[in-house]
């Protein structure tokens, strides 16, 4: 007996060694289940005899009879039909990432985001966000945690933890315990320079939000999450309730400068065709216009894809659309830009073809593009 046991805890240190799966999916579901399959074969007296000899000073010897060759195989098709249940569920799952692609084992269920403007979509396709990284409290688009006034109701409702404001703190991110890490690439909510120390804590998946739609970031998203049922969902709500709307409106001037005004620098930002703004507009029916070349050249150094930046001098050139529609502010952006000296010369402004679409149109998502959507039909409906 004493010697069996013996055998036993052998047989358990030779099969975990051979049998560790670190990037398959018996990793998390199936190990204990092969390894005890097989301890059970290569032990077993009696009526199996024993299979295998563990010894440090002698080689394994295997003595196989039909009876063990019979066993050897009705495990193997017990088990391939769970490989294959495991395999059919969609996990383990590859997804590009900053660096090759991200091996994702098992379906998230605490899930990090270090991006604010990325935990409206994992929110919308119902993906299991614990805690979100925050803005500064106090600003026109944000409640009084930081999160976005668009979902920042939903958050709540789902108990999602405020983590920070600004530079991202390792030490509370840890602490949650996550087992997926979200991190925008660019932004001034991106913790891309952290990346590598992020990586160490839990798998941190990278997403690029400044040359896509909201639409596309979701399924992004949902991919790496397994939420794809959920993204669908609410892409196709979107998508139905904006056919509706693109009928009903009577739209302005064209072409539009679009943009983000900021009174307190005398500058602004304009979204370009590849913003999630941009393509929002455009499926609408609206025209972005083209700011002038020399603009669009110094644009060009930019890492960011979605806005063209306009100070000084570019700002009083740089509005060349027939009407202007202004993100992230109410009537009283809208006067102040009005009001602005550096604008006096635009067609826009002179004709006062100027409107304010919201303090919660800054960033894009589910929850402020149907904001969005209701806004437009106010202002532009057909009489």
């Amino acid at each position: 007996m004493a010697s069996m046991k013996k055998e036993c805890v052998k047989a358990i240190g030779y099969a975990n060694e051979l049998f560790v799966f670190p990037n398959g999916p018996f990793r998390y579901k199936y190990r204990f289940q092969i390894v005890k399959i097989i301890i059970i074969i290569l032990i077993s007296p009696g009526l199996f005899g024993p299979v295998v000899s563990f010894s440090r000073k002698e080689p394994i010897i295997m003595r196989f009879s039909v009876l063990r060759l019979f066993s050897l195989l009705l495990c193997a098709l017990v088990l391939f039909p769970l490989y294959q249940a495991r395999a059919a569920d969609g996990w383990p799952r590859n997804v590009p990432n900053r660096k090759g692609e991200l091996v994702i084992h098992h379906p998230p269920k605490r899930i990090v985001s270090t991006s604010i403007t990325l935990t409206g979509s994992l929110l919308a396709i119902g993906a299991p966000v614990i805690a979100s990284a925050a803005a500064m409290p106090g600003q026109r688009f944000v409640d009084n945690q930081g999160f976005f006034r668009q979902w920042s109701d939903v958050a709540v409702a789902k108990g999602v933890k405020r983590l920070y404001a600004g530079e991202p703190n390792l030490e509370i991110i840890a602490a949650e315990k996550p087992d997926l890490i979200v991190v925008s690439a660019t932004g001034n909510d991106s913790a891309i320079v952290f990346y590598d120390r992020l990586s160490k804590l839990a798998p941190t998946l990278v997403i690029n939000y400044d040359n896509k739609s909201w639409q596309q970031v979701e399924r992004e998203l949902a991919q790496a999450t397994g939420n794809e049922a959920g993204a669908e969902r609410s892409i196709q709500s979107y998508t139905q309730r904006e056919t509706e709307v693109k009928a009903k409106l009577a739209l302005p001037p064209q072409p539009v400068s679009a943009l983000v005004y900021n009174p307190h620098g005398s500058k602004a930002n304009l979204w370009t065709r590849e913003s999630a703004q941009g393509k929002m507009l455009e499926a609408l029916g609206f025209t972005l216009a083209t700011p002038p070349e020399n603009i669009l050249r110094g644009s060009q150094r930019l890492k960011r894809k979605d806005i063209i930046p306009l100070v000084g001098e570019n700002l009083a050139t740089g509005i060349t659309g027939k009407s202007v529609l202004m993100f992230a502010t109410d009537e009283t952006g809208k006067t102040a830009l009005l009001s602005e000296p550096l604008v006096a010369g635009s067609s826009a402004i002179r004709d006062r073809q100027v409107w304010a679409l919201g303090n919660d149109s800054f960033r894009l998502d589910y929850y402020s593009a149907n904001h969005l959507l209701t806004r437009l039909e106010q202002l532009f409906a057909k009489s």
